[in-house]
């Protein structure tokens, strides 16, 4: 009989836990669940954010966290999905700075931690409790974790720093 591996176990519940969280946030803004905008209230709020296009922002943003949060709970193409959700966390860290730290004042404090967590699950890997371990690691290979975060790094870039400069053109107080 084979030792459950504590270490594993725990990535597997942290995976999970953070893909679910993730899973149902992007779903508010896909599909409107968890009362959430669906892809039509959340493309006027990208529009109220500064977010151009505004449609194409909020569907990069739901498949990210909705997309990324299920393949991360699956253990699946785990450095690619960990990547994609911190990318779209990164995008809401942006949009709350302004507002302070803290969540209950409206600031960044639950998107970051959601990014951190997906970000370092992308980094250290799925564990052994996971579709990348039953698969052999294939889409999980280490060329994979620089190439996800470092493209969902140039995108992020390229979509806060246009978010930025879009505000800076309509308000030069704007940050």
């Amino acid at each position: 009989m084979a030792c459950l591996d504590r270490r594993d176990l725990g990535l597997f519940v942290l995976r999970v836990g953070t893909g679910a969280v993730l899973v149902a946030h992007g779903a508010q803004k896909l599909a409107g669940w968890f009362g959430g905008g669906g892809i039509e209230g959340t493309t006027a709020a990208m529009e109220a954010m500064g977010f151009h296009p505004p449609k194409h922002s909020a569907v990069a943003a739901g498949l990210g966290e909705a997309g990324g949060g299920a393949l991360l709970a699956l253990g699946l193409a785990t450095p690619a999905a960990g990547a994609a959700a911190a990318g779209a966390m990164a995008g809401a860290v942006a949009v709350h700075a302004p507002a302070g730290f803290f969540a209950q004042v409206g600031g960044y404090e639950y998107p970051a931690f959601l990014g951190f967590t997906a970000a370092a699950i992308g980094l250290t890997g799925p564990g052994r409790y996971s579709l990348d371990h039953a698969t052999r690691h294939v889409f999980n290979q280490p060329w994979m974790v620089a190439l996800a975060f470092a493209g969902s790094a140039v995108a992020v870039a390229a979509v806060v720093g246009r978010r930025a400069e879009g505000r800076a053109a309509v308000d030069p107080d704007a940050t």
